[in-house]
């Protein structure tokens, strides 16, 4: 799969794309890039500001994450698309090959030896590196790199740059409401660089304010030892043609701003230069302080903002009184240009309607939307799971029962101890009833066919129906149903024979009235005792007392009773007819069923992995084999 509109595969290679463009130029219309690091959001803002831009296909070709492949999934438009994801830069180099730049992600420990593998590479020829606290040395040595390969690094410590209406590096520029203020879907006139990445995205909107906006825009980051300098930046600036002036913001610490002076003394820079070297409040602190940057400190008087700042404004460059006037100075030396002829105003090109994202649109309230699912019994919402609105740490230290938690997650309220007690009985006694019936015999014989303990499970509980587990159900139903309709126990008999149906939790193979079911003894027992009232068991015993006349095996058995009861037990805690009536119509019975009888069919799973050892080794009497082999 690939991202719309951009094939998996570049038509030409970066080198020789990169031949034709200018040396001047890093970016352009049809530059793409990998993005080392899985920076969702980023990747996401890139590809807003590239349809803002209307670009073709997204500058974003690949990303590199050492720890997975893959495909990630975000928006161009209102279409989602499919990022590919590789685990290393040489895999996606070789796929990619019309790519030419990196924007790096990785860490401060990772971003040096990823630099230096991307540097080393034919294709890429820009790297963005956005860490910070990289050691002074790597940092050094990754300029001299780059240099002598003729590359550029923009950073370390950056948000990055962008050539509006063409590509931006992650996350620079802020907001896509930030960047359309900032007129960035197209190209201006000013070519700007900045030291500060946070007053960059400042620097874009004033320079929009005051002129038709940004050609090209760069911070390369506060260290002491960036990958490129101002200079560098505005001497590529100078051999642009489409660059009529330049803005630039340096700061206190270095000397990077007397490189500048030297080269406007020399005529290397001649095109109108706007400037400012922020931190000239130091001058109000008793002694040195250090700036937010890591070369934001002056050593000496030289390296003071207002010391450069007059530098500056001796070799020509236009220097504000302060940061305040900055706007107003770029203002003047636009429309100076503009009447000079040097500047041409070009209309405004329409932007497209750009979708934004569902979750900052909830975030800011201004959307709603209908819930695909309701669920009141529990919650992962907030700062731990819950049961009922019952915090799962509650849940434990209070030391709640299985019955407990059924009752909570199937009846949607923490019922009576006595009706919880009855709930983990039900479950104790029918966990198992052997391996002979159907659906303890199925996950048996699928445990023989070597299939693993899910499938085996499966097989057993699809077995699970009326004559078989789903008894509980329909009993209580019928015999509900007919004690509301006032029928006596022999009418219901008669009823039930003329319709040619047997009666649902009546009726025993091998029990009978001379042989009860002990496990029938138990609930009725359990129930008598406990139970606030038994009336449906009391109408269900008068029931037995006519199906026993006639045959004595047509008993209440263990699936009637527990039906029986359970109609008892939620009449018992206040749950009215039409309550109990969707108890039963929804399947919960049943289920209570399938639940415990799944810890007898995992045991005759296990059972049956050990079977050939148990058989041939240890052959014992009190084992039952199915299909015994000699012994």
């Amino acid at each position: 799969m690939t991202t719309k509109g951009a094939s998996t595969k570049g038509t030409k290679s970066a080198s020789s794309k990169a031949a034709k463009r200018p040396d001047y130029i890093l970016f352009d219309e049809k530059s793409r890039c990998i993005v080392y690091g899985l920076q969702t959001r980023a990747v996401q803002r890139m590809l807003d500001f590239d349809y803002a831009c209307k670009r073709e296909q997204p500058s974003v070709a690949a990303i590199v994450n050492p720890t997975r492949g893959g495909l990630h999934k975000c928006f161009w438009g209102t279409n989602e698309v499919m990022i590919p994801i590789y685990k290393t830069i040489g895999e996606a180099l070789e796929v990619h090959s019309d790519v030419d730049a990196m924007v790096n992600f990785a860490s401060f420990r990772s971003s040096y030896p990823t630099t230096i593998e991307a540097l080393n590479t034919k294709q890429i020829r820009v790297i963005g590196v956005i860490a910070e606290g990289i050691p002074e040395r790597k940092a050094r040595h990754m300029a001299k790199v780059a240099h002598d390969k003729g590359k550029w690094i923009i950073g370390p410590a950056t948000v990055g740059g962008l050539v509006p209406g063409a590509f931006k590096i992650g996350n620079t520029a802020g907001t896509l409401d930030n960047i359309l203020m900032s007129k960035l879907n197209r190209k201006g006139s000013v070519g700007f660089v900045s030291k500060s990445g946070g007053m960059s995205n400042e620097m874009y909107n004033i320079i929009a304010r005051n002129s038709d906006g940004v050609f090209e825009g760069h911070a390369i980051g506060g260290d002491k030892y960036p990958g490129s300098t101002l200079l560098e930046h505005l001497e590529r600036y100078e051999r642009n043609p489409d660059i009529k002036m330049n803005v630039c913001l340096g700061e206190v610490g270095g000397k990077d701003e007397y490189e500048i002076v030297e080269a406007i003394n020399s005529k290397k820079i001649k095109k109108p230069l706007v400037m400012w070297v922020t931190g000239t409040c130091a001058k109000v602190f008793p002694t040195s302080v250090q700036f937010g940057h890591a070369g934001a400190k002056a050593g000496s008087e030289e390296e003071t903002a207002d010391a450069k700042n007059t530098a500056l404004k001796k070799a020509g460059v236009i220097v504000p009184n302060s940061f305040d006037d900055l706007g107003e100075k770029i203002g003047q030396t636009y429309d100076k240009l503009v009447k000079k002829g040097v500047i041409k105003k070009k209309a405004e090109p329409e932007i497209p309607d750009i979708p934004e994202d569902y979750d900052a649109l909830k975030k800011m309230g201004k959307v709603r939307k209908p819930t695909q699912m309701i669920c009141s019994v529990s919650s992962d919402i907030g700062p731990q799971h819950s049961y009922l609105g019952v915090p799962i740490q509650s849940i434990i230290e209070d030391d709640y029962s299985i019955g407990d938690i059924i009752s909570m997650l199937w009846f949607a309220e923490k019922m009576p101890k006595y009706a919880t007690d009855f709930i983990e009985l039900v479950i104790k006694i029918t966990a198992d009833h052997g391996p002979c019936v159907s659906g303890a015999h199925n996950a048996i014989v699928a445990s023989r066919a070597g299939k693993d303990v899910m499938s085996c499970l499966a097989s057993g509980i699809l077995t699970i129906g009326p004559r078989f587990g789903g008894a509980i159900e329909d009993a209580g139903r019928c015999f509900r149903d007919a004690q509301n309709r006032g029928l006596t126990p022999e009418q219901f008999v008669k009823e039930m024979k003329v319709k040619g149906k047997n009666i649902q939790g009546i009726g025993h193979r091998i029990k009978s009235v001379q042989n009860p079911d002990k496990r029938v003894d138990l609930l009725k027992d359990y129930a008598k005792e406990h139970f606030p009232r038994t009336d449906l068991l009391d109408y269900a015993l008068g029931v037995e007392k006519v199906t026993t006349a006639k045959k004595n095996n047509l008993i209440l058995n263990v699936d009637g009773c527990i039906g029986i009861l359970f109609v008892d037990l939620l009449r018992s805690t206040g749950h009215s007819e039409d309550e109990v009536q969707d108890v039963l119509d929804n399947g919960a019975l049943n289920a209570l069923f399938v639940l415990s009888r799944c810890i007898g069919f995992i045991g005759h799973i296990i059972d049956q992995k050990r079977y050939k050892e148990r058989l041939y080794r240890f052959p014992r009497e009190d084992v039952l084999y199915l299909n015994p082999g000699p012994q």
